[in-house]
């Protein structure tokens, strides 16, 4: 087996080769299958340093719901078909390290949206927001409104998720365009929301739209990205899918039935969706949520912009029920790898080479750094950003910023450093894991190395220190 380096070798544990996913159909049934030749290998990251100027880019960051590490074909699934988004991998960059900024909803969308940990606002101690009471302060600068500062036009089509109606909403908050939904769940066709009312808004007002929730949203982007734009863009483009309840185009009958518990009154316990789904209907969710985006940069090629627009995407945290993690362990709501490792692509034409994969450690903040250092905007000296950009390792060949990974919610505690991570479960007990050799997190170092235990114990604590406490259950 050739030298390879251990980080190296755990991002490629669970990570499925874009080496197949080209985009090619496949044949019927019994047809001659002609012999084609292997679609190139990915090869690891580096930067194309041409010099070449450049024109700021528009962005455009697709965020999935609950999507899990190894949901996508390009990473390992192997039962769901994902040709767009495993395209897209082929065209640019697919990490095997990448993070969210926490476990669940609300407060990652802090982390990407103000480029520092959820603690940092009262807002993002909420894990996730659940009454109107709780959101993203109009007052803290965003990547929106440090964008638009710069000459962005800004929109979010899809789930905010960061507050409610009337103190709260991406309008107030730096995004000129808002279309979407600001809860956490909704039904798909009825739009009732987590609150049990109508959540589907154009701006601050009411839009009545009872068709299958995903296709909608795809058709507000699809028209976005078509416009003749005279300012550079940026486009958060926030999909449900595939988010609880497992509903797709032809489950309206379903639908139906949520939707009338809900106005009866059960309105959790109806978009949980406990009594519904399967392994085969998240399967159809996630090829919908692929066709959709394939949608969406149909649209962005077709209107002569894809080259000079920087595609990120992403999952909010790790899967749910009926995602696939292997290998990792844990999902949704709690800081082992499963809760909080993430599919993520980036491709940009005009200055990143396609078929490249990327084992280094990033997370949601520091994409927050990176597409403000590109656009030429600047984070607000009064609110520092904890991300770190990736301009200099993406563009100019420089090294990742050395840093410590950092993860706090109710229940438990995580920092990575390297390849090692500190982790506390929800029984206080402290771990150590190697992640480059143990990707599962099964094989515990704490008792092998208790020096490096308490120091990265000591880092996290440190940064916890300058975060705002919990508010008393």
């Amino acid at each position: 087996m050739p030298e390879i380096s251990r980080r190296v070798f755990g991002g490629l544990v669970g990570g499925g080769a874009v080496t197949a996913v080209a985009g090619a159909s496949a044949p019927s049934a019994g047809a001659a299958t002609p012999t084609a030749p292997a679609a190139p290998a990915e090869r690891p990251f580096r930067a194309r340093t041409s010099g070449r100027s450049r024109r700021r880019p528009n962005i455009l960051f697709i965020l999935g719901d609950d999507l899990g590490w190894a949901d996508l074909s390009s990473y390992g699934s192997p039962h769901i078909d994902t040709p767009n988004l495993d395209r897209l991998a082929a065209q640019g960059v697919r990490f095997t390290n990448a993070y969210s900024g926490s476990a669940t909803c609300s407060p990652t969308r802090f982390s990407l949206y103000t480029g520092r940990y959820p603690g940092r606002t009262p807002g993002g101690l909420a894990e996730p927001i659940g009454s109107r009471t709780q959101g993203l302060s109009p007052d803290h600068p965003t990547l929106a409104s440090l964008l638009k500062k710069a000459g962005y036009s800004t929109a979010l089509i899809g789930k905010w998720h960061c507050g409610w109606l009337p103190d709260y909403s991406p309008t107030k908050s730096g995004w000129d365009e808002f279309f979407g939904n600001f809860g956490g769940a909704l039904e798909y066709f009825s739009k009732l929301g987590q609150l049990g009312d109508y959540d589907l808004y154009e701006g601050d007002a009411e839009y009545k739209d009872l068709r299958y929730y995903t296709t909608v949203l795809t058709e507000r982007a699809v028209e976005y990205v078509s416009r003749d734009h005279d300012d550079p863009w940026l486009l958060n483009l926030n999909f449900t899918t595939p988010h609880w309840p497992w509903l797709t185009e032809d489950d309206a009958e379903t639908a139906a039935g949520i939707e009338e518990k809900i106005r009866g009154g059960n309105v959790l316990g109806a978009l949980l969706h406990n009594d519904g789904g399967s392994v085969e209907k998240y399967k159809e969710m996630v090829e919908n949520l692929d066709a959709s985006i394939g949608e969406v940069l149909t649209a962005l090629r077709r209107s002569g912009q894809e080259d000079d627009t920087i595609v990120v995407f992403a999952s909010d945290n790790g899967g749910e029920r009926f995602s696939y993690q292997w290998p990792l362990s844990g999902g949704k709501s709690e800081l082992l790898e499963g809760g909080i490792r993430v599919p993520t692509i980036l491709r940009w034409p005009a200055a990143v080479d396609g078929r490249q994969v990327s084992h280094e450690p990033v997370f949601s903040p520091d994409w927050t750094a990176t597409l403000l250092e590109i656009a030429g905007a600047r984070a607000d000296k009064a609110y520092p950003l904890d991300g770190q950009s990736l301009a200099g390792y993406l563009l100019r060949g420089a090294d990742v910023p050395e840093r410590d990974l950092f993860w706090r919610v109710r229940g438990n505690r995580a920092l990575r450093r390297g390849d090692f991570k500190y982790y506390r479960d929800a029984d206080g007990a402290d771990h150590l894991y190697d992640l480059s050799a143990d990707a599962r997190e099964q094989a515990d170092l704490a008792a092998v190395r208790p020096e490096l235990l308490a120091e990265l114990k000591a880092a996290w604590e440190k940064v916890d220190g300058t975060l705002l406490p919990y508010p008393a259950s």
